[in-house]
């Protein structure tokens, strides 16, 4: 999911040098950006992903 996340610089600035793109527990994943078309972005990017791998998006 790493790869899928971070493409760009569209998450939040955590300190001078890192940025927060995402926040994971288990198997959820929230995703964090600026703007609704990065986040769309982002989610269409993890959702071809996790397909590729047979899982599936459940909003909740």
């Amino acid at each position: 999911m790493k790869t899928s996340t971070c493409e760009g610089k569209h998450g939040i600035q955590w300190t001078a040098q890192n940025q927060l793109d995402d926040l994971n527990f288990a198997d959820d994943l929230v995703l964090l950006s600026h703007t609704h078309e990065q986040i769309q972005k982002k989610t269409a990017n993890v959702a071809a992903v996790s397909a590729s791998v047979g899982l599936n998006i459940h909003k909740s």
